[in-house]
C-alpha cells in the first residue's frame, strides 16, 4: 500500500490512515501503519536496522484519517503531553442515521451551532456503553458537535473531542439515537464495508513539539461518507475561521 503522506520534518510524520488498517500492532499479527511508516522511513532515508518512531495517539481500525508519529524521543514526549492534556484540536466527521435525532433543521448555511454531549461511560466487552451514573467503573466523556449538513436519511456531524474516550465518539452519538453509519456495533442496520464506519478524522492542530509554531493537518472526506452526504460548509474553512478558545 502506498502511503499518503500529509506532512513531514525531522522530527514528525502525518500519515492518512485508511479504514481498515491498525494503527499499531496488535495479537492478531496483521501489518500496521506504524509498519509501513518505519519502513518508508528506513527505505526514503537508507536506514539500517529499528526505526524509532512514537505514535502519540491513534485511530480505530475501521475509523480513517491523519494519524501524527513522532521521529524523535524528544518530540514523542512533548506530543504525548499536548494530548494527554487535551492541547490538541481534534476534528472528526460523522454520517450518522437519524438527522431530526441529530437536530437537523431547516437552516443548513451560516455559522456553526454547536452542541454539548457529555456522559459518564464504562467498557463492558470490548464495547463503551453510556451508564446512567458515575461509578467506579465509569469516565466522564464529553464531545462538542454541529451538523454541516443534512438529507431525509442522514446528518453530516462535525465533532470536536473534548476527551478521549475509547470508543467514545460512536457511543456518544448512538446514545442519542444518531448511531454512525456502517457501525454495526453500535446500531446501525447499513453497512457496505465490514471494515469501515462512516467516521473520520478530519483536522488536527497542534503546537509543533521543537519549532513551537502550530501546525495543522487537514484530511478530505473519504468516498464512502462524500458519495452520500457532503458538508454545506467547507470542514476546512470552518477548522481555519473558527476561533476555538473564545468559542468554548
Amino acid at each position: 500500500m502506498k502511503l499518503d503522506i500529509l506532512y513531514e520534518d525531522n522530527h514528525l510524520i502525518a500519515v492518512e490512515k485508511p479504514a481498515g488498517i491498525i494503527t499499531q500492532r496488535d495479537s492478531t499479527g496483521r501489518l500496521s501503519l506504524i509498519d509501513m511508516v518505519k519502513e518508508y522511513i528506513r527505505e526514503k532515508y537508507g536506514k539500517p536496522g529499528e526505526v524509532f518512531l512514537g505514535a502519540v495517539h491513534r485511530l480505530d481500525r475501521t475509523v480513517s484519517g491523519p494519524v501524527l508519529f513522532a521521529r524523535t524521543s524528544k518530540a514523542a514526549g512533548r506530543l504525548f503531553d499536548e494530548f494527554k492534556y487535551r492541547r490538541v484540536l481534534k476534528l472528526y466527521a460523522a454520517l450518522v442515521h437519524n438527522p431530526a435525532g441529530a437536530g437537523a433543521g431547516e437552516r443548513s448555511t451560516g455559522p456553526p451551532d454547536w452542541k454539548t454531549l457529555s456522559h459518564h461511560l464504562e467498557r463492558k466487552r470490548d464495547t463503551t456503553k453510556i451508564a446512567p451514573r458515575a461509578g467506579a467503573k465509569t469516565k466522564e466523556a464529553s464531545l462538542q458537535y454541529s451538523v454541516i449538513g443534512h438529507d431525509d436519511r442522514y446528518a453530516l456531524l462535525l465533532i470536536r473531542l473534548l476527551t478521549g474516550r475509547k470508543h467514545q465518539i460512536r457511543a456518544q452519538l448512538a446514545g442519542i439515537g444518531c448511531p454512525i453509519f456502517g457501525d454495526i456495533r453500535y446500531g446501525s442496520r447499513e453497512h457496505d464495508d465490514p471494515d469501515a464506519i462512516g467516521l473520520h478524522s478530519c483536522h488536527l492542530r497542534f503546537i509543533h513539539p521543537t519549532l513551537k509554531t502550530p501546525i495543522a493537518i487537514n484530511s478530505r472526506l473519504p468516498e464512502r461518507i462524500a458519495s452520500r452526504l457532503s458538508p454545506v460548509i467547507s470542514i476546512d474553512e470552518i477548522a481555519g475561521n473558527t476561533n476555538w478558545e473564545e468559542l468554548f
